[in-house]
């Protein structure tokens, strides 16, 4: 239940490439983070008030760097650089960098199934970003790359405090701090550029506004309320299977707002990685259901005997 509730934010934030696209195509990226993160820390805030105790200021600040100013800056730079679906898609990758990182940094072997479908997942992320057959800006993939470890390190510090943090405070103060970063990056910039800032100013429409609507209220305020609260109830690996929805949206999205297509082999591709990073669940699922069947029919098995057993004493003849 708790991999389908995990869908939910991931679907919202794999349409935030195509929405940006249509609705913010010319704004800075250290801008469109900026908006992102600290309204929607306000307004966390203002629902439900916390003060973070004295000795967690210095993480949180970390974490509002690495998992808001960072990241959100990181997501944006793919958002104008990178198609939709191929942003959404990459994305899905996430569960092999994080078993990897989990395997280097506290020697947790990932299990056979999520090493097999970590492979195939690699194998066809090859294939389909093959520079001969997509072209793709490397920006925007550095980008991608960098998104991906912010996820995983910075998931990894969230679920490590859950036990003395309450994870109301972490999200409200990590989108708080994280937004406060990058609202002087976005002014230090505009005082070097500040055309493009200019512009935003002048030319902002309700198009603007519903994008940025979007993004705040529901990728950000519903996204990580749900992601936080998630991530004290299931581990790092298995939040990022739940995935799923986020390449789903970016594909679909792609299409409708911005008609991005592929040929069928590219999306072949898509549905295989997408297949192989729900496998692992699926088999842990299935061998779950398997093992508690077994569980069970052993339960009536032995009940059965212990029944026919109280049967046969009660009707020996008396001698």
């Amino acid at each position: 239940m708790n991999i389908l509730l995990a869908m939910i934010p991931a679907f919202f934030w794999g349409t935030t490439y195509a929405m940006t696209q249509l609705t913010l195509p010319d704004w800075p990226a250290l801008l469109l983070g900026a908006l992102r993160a600290l309204p929607a820390g306000l307004i966390l805030l203002a629902i439900k008030p916390t003060k973070p105790q004295q000795a967690d200021w210095s993480i949180l600040i970390k974490l509002g760097a690495i998992n808001i100013a960072v990241f959100f800056s990181l997501i944006f730079i793919m958002a104008l650089t990178l198609p939709s679906a191929i942003s959404g898609i990459g994305m899905i990758s996430v569960p092999v960098f994080a078993m990897l990182f989990h395997w280097v940094s506290s020697k947790k072997r990932p299990n056979l199934p999520q090493a097999f479908c970590g492979a195939i997942l690699i194998a066809l992320a090859w294939m389909l970003f093959d520079p001969s057959t997509i072209s793709l800006n490397p920006i925007g993939l550095m980008a991608m790359l960098a998104a991906i470890s912010c996820i995983i390190i910075g998931s990894t510090i969230t679920k490590a405090l859950g036990s003395r943090i309450h994870w109301w405070t972490i999200l409200t103060w990590q989108l708080i701090i994280g937004g406060a970063l990058l609202l002087v990056a976005a002014g230090i910039q505009a005082l070097f550029s500040p055309e493009q800032y200019l512009s935003v100013v002048k030319q902002f429409s309700l198009t603007n506004g519903f994008g940025i609507s979007w993004i705040i209220l529901l990728n950000t305020v519903l996204g990580y309320s749900m992601y936080v609260w998630l991530l004290q109830r299931m581990s790092v690996v298995d939040f990022t299977f739940g995935g799923i929805a986020n390449p789903i949206a970016g594909i679909a999205c792609g299409f409708v707002l911005m008609g991005e297509s592929y040929t069928p082999h590219q999306y072949l591709l898509m549905c295989g990685m997408i297949l192989a990073s729900i496998s692992p669940t699926l088999i842990q699922l299935l061998r779950q259901k398997i093992t508690a069947s077994n569980a069970n029919k052993q339960l009536i098995i032995e009940q059965s005997n212990s029944e026919l057993n109280h049967l046969s004493k009660t009707k020996m003849p008396k001698s």
